[in-house]
């Protein structure tokens, strides 16, 4: 039987959005702000020849530093625009923090301290994007002006101007992020990454039918790609909303009046891919870090140095060390971020302090043991499906050796995976949105009616 929330969402219609004033002010904001950022990734940064770098860029190695930065950033990277490095500096901050939560005692405690302590963790994620994303930039200034005719005045001024433009840039995208998710519809970061993949992926779309038509690419290989496209779709779709209920039940209580209440049944929803797409984003974010030191290392005439060359070789886009590398940081990303995402013992705690119970499970530690148990079995699952959309895709394509790096990565399987997943949870948000308006106008509806008949 389905539950009051999914009747309402199940009769939802756009006449009661145009009802919903809060929602529409907090659509706008969101589309605003996803403007904004768009506008940000056509302002070059100064003291660039953009046509000598375009140029540069077009010709450029398949799978370079630039080249991967260039999908989560929504083209930004190809117009060295000012949002060059998007979010990933405050993404990589973000894992080396929840690294050292687990780890440094001190930011355990300031954990356990409730939103004043998780305020101050998040002012020290934001001092490290600022080092990260110095370092990035730092590393891009190095390749730029490695790049013949790119800059126009090479020096210590190009690169500190460059440093500071990029890294503002980053924090400014940082703020964006924080103000749709307070203040509009959807995870304000993950709403950034998603905009600069939807807005590159048309044209990834039609380079790719464009090389069929010169004959680059067989009509077999793009028929291919057109169904293992369809079939990820569906597969995301079909894995992200799937669920594993548990049922939870509250024992009657009777008070002193005599009435008894309590005694219903609810269930506890757990996403099979309970971490989403972050598991993809922290092991793309760790395998941009050799390419980065890469292009810091690089030698006055562009070329690199024999161990760092070796070593960016074997982690190039689509060779097999990078494919078994990527795979398995998704893999231990998904075990590693799902624990901060649900919290079995807090779970349990919980549900004992209001009486609720799973059927045959002792409410407290069996309880958070059991929970952990089914979660354990969900993540290996969820990890095995994350590593299998991401990673399949791009060895194909690998494979197939024709299709550029710049296209493989805007139609690979993380893409995807954000794009899919990015939008059901923004749907999943305005649909609990205008359940909340409906229920307002319920409750308002009941109270006019005690009034006329009072």
């Amino acid at each position: 039987m389905a539950s009051a929330s999914e009747q309402l969402a199940a009769n939802m219609n756009l006449g009661v959005l145009s009802k919903a004033k809060e929602l529409q002010k907090r659509l706008l904001f969101t589309l605003m702000i996803l403007v904004v950022y768009r506008i940000g990734t056509f302002v070059p940064i100064p003291g660039m020849n953009m046509d000598a770098f375009q140029a540069a860029f077009s010709s450029g190695d398949s799978g370079s530093l630039l080249d991967r930065l260039n999908m989560f950033s929504g083209g930004a990277v190809e117009r060295m625009a000012i949002f060059a490095l998007n979010v990933m500096p405050y993404i990589s901050a973000s894992i080396i923090m929840t690294l050292l939560k687990g780890s440094v005692a001190s930011l355990k405690e300031l954990d356990k301290d409730g939103e004043q302590g998780r305020k101050q963790i998040n002012q020290y994620t934001r001092y490290l994007t600022v080092f990260l994303a110095a370092f990035q930039a730092f590393g891009i200034a190095r390749a730029l002006q490695g790049t013949e005719g790119a800059v126009l005045n090479p020096g210590l001024f190009f690169q500190a101007s460059t440093v500071i433009t990029l890294v503002g840039g980053t924090m400014f995208l940082m703020w964006l992020g924080e103000q749709v998710t307070a203040r509009g519809v959807g995870n304000g970061v993950s709403l950034i990454i998603f905009a600069g993949i939807v807005a590159e992926l048309p044209k990834a779309i039609f380079q790719l039918f464009g090389m069929n038509q010169s004959g680059e690419i067989a009509e077999v290989l793009l028929l291919i790609l057109i169904v293992l496209f369809v079939g990820l779709c569906m597969l995301i779709v079909y894995v992200e909303r799937a669920q594993r209920r548990l049922r939870i039940q509250y024992p009657k209580r009777q008070m002193a009046s005599g009435k008894q209440f309590g005694g219903e049944n609810s269930f506890m929803p757990l996403k099979l891919n309970t971490a989403g797409v972050i598991p993809p984003i922290f092991a793309s974010s760790l395998l941009l870090l050799p390419a980065t030191f890469g292009q810091i290392f690089v030698a006055g005439d562009g070329a690199t140095s024999g161990v760092m060359a070796r070593v960016l070789a074997y982690l190039g886009y689509g060779s097999p060390t990078y494919l078994i590398l990527y795979g398995l940081l998704i893999v231990f990303f998904c075990y590693f971020y799902v624990p901060y995402v649900f919290k079995p013992d807090d779970v349990a705690d919980n549900l004992r302090k209001n009486g609720g119970f799973l059927p045959g499970i002792r409410p407290g530690q069996r309880t958070a043991d059991y929970l952990t148990y089914v979660l354990s079995r969900l993540t290996f699952i969820g990890a095995l499906y994350v590593a299998f959309v991401c990673v399949l895709p791009e060895a194909f394509i690998a494979r197939s050796g024709n299709i550029p790096a710049s296209v493989a990565m805007l139609i690979g399987g993380m893409s995807l995976l954000i794009i899919v997943s990015v939008t059901l949870d923004t749907v999943a948000q305005v649909q609990s949105h205008l359940i909340a308006h409906q229920y307002e106008g319920l409750i308002k509806k009941s109270r006019m009616r005690r009034r006329n008949k009072t």
